[in-house]
């Protein structure tokens, strides 16, 4: 026998069941390979089951969040012990994260190259100028 139920209930149970919640390194990680442009913003939303939409409001919080960070507007940092522990989680990470270029292509998008020098300077010249004390 079958039970009747609402149908907007079933739709609803459905979608829960159905509906995945995405980790934050998962939502950087999909952000970061769309930078990467290896392929279309379409391409990797297919690849991924999310919207076009979901992925650019991912990436305008990351470029922000990563704005805010470079302005020095922080609520707190991370302190030794949870750098320890996340090295130790992801060995990999402690050499680098993203590409010269991305770096070089996030800072003139957030208009943070101010000098007319970006315009003739390498990527690498850049990330050796940023990686410096």
């Amino acid at each position: 026998m079958s039970k009747n139920r609402n149908p907007e209930t079933v739709v609803r149970e459905i979608k829960g069941k159905t509906h995945r919640k995405f980790s934050a390194e998962e939502k950087i990680r999909i952000v970061l390979e769309g930078l990467r442009g290896e392929e279309t913003i379409a391409e990797l939303c297919r690849r991924e089951g999310i919207s076009p939409n979901l992925y650019y409001n991912w990436s305008k919080e990351f470029l922000e969040a990563g704005k805010r960070r470079l302005m020095g507007d922080t609520k707190r940092q991370a302190d030794s012990t949870e750098v320890r522990h996340l090295r130790q989680e992801n060995p990999c990470s402690a050499g680098h994260i993203i590409s010269e270029r991305i770096v070089y292509r996030i800072l003139k998008d957030f208009g943070l190259l101010t000098s007319p020098a970006y315009i003739v300077m390498s990527p690498t010249a850049l990330a050796r100028i940023i990686h410096e004390p």
